[in-house]
């Protein structure tokens, strides 16, 4: 993947036609009133899955990835454009998100050539969705502390245990699993990662209904799931230097700090009315959340020039995780407090910007647990600047 720590000026302009480019394609496929695939209506999701078949047809589903795997060798600075215009329209890749921003990247990192060729093409062509077999109900944000184990069965592995809080596992096709291989290995040294088909009779998927949307949170169960001996990732008892990468690339990949700047960008021309009366003190609260909006913004590019010379820094990816939910919430409760009465309801009203705003609010309320905690993402910063693991 390329990628430099400076843009040039002619790289600029690239960069903003792109950004034009996509824009026009997200008005010419999807309908104004879209806001996400996860919603009651399944058409939202046909209308995402539909939408990244248009995306991969122009290699543009994985624009960063290596030509061979079905990318287009597209820089880090152009992958960070299609990760905020679609983070600003509401995510319309909908499920493929996990596969395309970091299941994929693991694999071309970590998987061996035959494990490269049976998952990426799937992934770059929008044609598999993949979830995260991570937390349990023990091992949120303490993840080492996890206890689904894996165990050799002849050429195969056999999956017990429990996973929570699992987006997409409805309608996921793949696990990326994080299972314990070693009982007796310190916590951190005898987990290992398994890409396990979750097409089989032994794994039970029990959605959790919440206030997010449909398909945002699952339990599954596994018993006694196979994973064929092609389905372990890297080393065996090797999964935490996995994860942790991985992690990082995902907290990277979430670019929500472009939809807060989008939603406070519109609300002096939209709530027109509301805005004249909101009193200095709100007005200063936005434009102190537009500040923080391009704080969140220089983080996230700092850990993507890094990334962009080889180098994962999980402890950077955590500071920007830290200010992009923190900023998810500052900006949420902003913008209902300017709808004022407007916002009893807002899920139901005719007004789309109302409707949007109900919707990051909503979202906003998960977001500074999901992904890791904002305590356990100051844990590890501590931990990394005292030099302990």
């Amino acid at each position: 993947m390329k990628g430099a720590n400076s843009v040039s000026r002619t790289e600029k302009s690239g960069l903003g036609a792109l950004r034009t480019e996509l824009r026009d394609l997200v008005r010419s496929e999807l309908p104004p009133e879209f806001l996400g695939a996860f919603t009651d209506d399944p058409h939202d999701l046909a209308l995402t899955q539909a939408f990244c078949k248009s995306l991969a047809a122009k290699n543009w589903l994985t624009p960063a990835w290596p030509t061979e795997y079905g990318g287009r060798e597209a820089s880090v600075w152009e992958q960070t454009v299609f990760r905020e215009e679609m983070w600003a329209h509401h995510e319309p890749r909908g499920a493929q998100y996990m596969g395309v921003n970091w299941v994929g990247p693991a694999l071309i990192r970590f998987g061996t050539p035959r494990q490269r060729e049976r998952h990426l093409p799937p992934i770059a062509t929008g044609d598999v969705i993949w979830c995260q077999g991570f937390s349990e109900p023990n091992a949120g944000s303490d993840l080492a502390a996890l206890t689904t184990k894996a165990v050799r069965d002849g050429s195969q592995w056999r999956i017990s245990g429990q996973k929570i809080w699992t987006s997409y596992a409805t309608m996921a096709d793949w696990c990326f699993l994080l299972a314990r291989t070693d009982q007796d290995a310190p916590r951190h040294r005898g987990i290992s990662v398994f890409l396990l088909d979750m097409r089989q009779a032994e794994i039970e998927v029990r959605p959790i209904p919440t206030m997010i949307g449909p398909h945002h949170l699952n339990e599954v169960f596994f018993d006694g799931a196979i994973a064929d001996d092609d389905g372990l990732l890297g080393e065996l008892n090797g999964g935490w230097s996995i994860v942790r990468e991985a992690l990082a690339y995902e907290r990277i990949g979430i670019a929500r700090y472009a939809r807060s700047d989008r939603l406070l960008h519109l609300a002096p021309g939209i709530l027109s009315a509301q805005w004249d009366k909101a009193p200095s003190g709100l007005k200063s609260r936005w434009m102190r959340a537009l500040v923080h909006t391009r704080a969140a913004r220089l983080l996230a590019y700092r850990v993507i020039a890094l990334q962009a010379e080889g180098r994962i820094d999980p402890t950077d990816a955590a500071a920007y995780r830290i200010a992009v939910t923190q900023l998810d919430q500052e900006v949420a409760e902003l913008l209902m407090e300017l709808l004022g009465p407007e916002s009893i309801g807002a899920s139901q009203s005719s007004d789309l910007y109302v409707r949007a705003i109900e919707d990051h609010w909503r979202y906003a309320q998960a977001s500074t647990v999901a992904s890791g905690s904002v305590e356990m993402q100051q844990i590890l910063i501590a931990r990394d600047l005292l030099g302990n693991s």
